[in-house]
């Protein structure tokens, strides 16, 4: 009984992987991005927060909503996803997009000494993307640390590129 209930969730995790990893990936990136961004330009830590959770819950529903959309758009009935299915689909690219997307702005919601908010955000930040990268492995048998790193140089090409804009901004401002 305990074997098929692992096989069951083993099955689930396999179907909803692409779109956690999807969502994950995308929150945590885009997110961080944000307070890149706000701290390149040497903005509150309010506006962080602010512009994150805007960020977080309009970008989250937006990703949910286009992998619903996608499912629902092969020109083929037989490979078009049923409106059950695709919300399934879509809904777990939200979890993965909120749940990861959050990671950033944990150093902006607990009490932290002043100038330790970026650093953590950025340790939180980079270790949660190694690791949604090295959890890929689980299911594509391919090597959890090439998969991390994949991952982990995409996310911090992206913020890099954010605090970079960030701070150019503020410079010209």
């Amino acid at each position: 009984m305990m074997r098929q209930a692992l096989r069951m969730q083993a099955s689930l995790i396999r179907r909803y992987l692409p779109d956690l990893v999807y969502g994950a990936n995308d929150g945590i990136i885009t997110t961080f991005a944000v307070v890149s961004g706000v701290v390149g330009a040497a903005l509150s830590e309010e506006i962080i927060l602010i512009l994150g959770f805007a960020n977080l819950l309009a970008d989250g529903f937006s990703m949910g909503a286009s992998n619903f959309l996608a499912r629902r758009s092969y020109a083929d009935a037989s490979d078009r996803a049923t409106s059950r299915q695709a919300t399934r689909h879509g809904v777990a690219t939200v979890v993965g997009f909120i749940t990861a997307g959050l990671v950033p702005l944990l150093a902006y919601l607990v009490p932290l000494p002043d100038g330790a908010r970026f650093p953590v955000a950025v340790i939180l930040t980079l270790s949660t993307l190694f690791a949604v990268g090295a959890s890929r492995a689980f299911v594509t048998r391919l090597d959890w640390v090439r998969s991390g790193l994949e991952m982990l140089f995409v996310g911090a090409l992206a913020a890099a590129v954010a605090y970079g804009i960030g701070a150019l901004a503020a410079a010209v401002t």
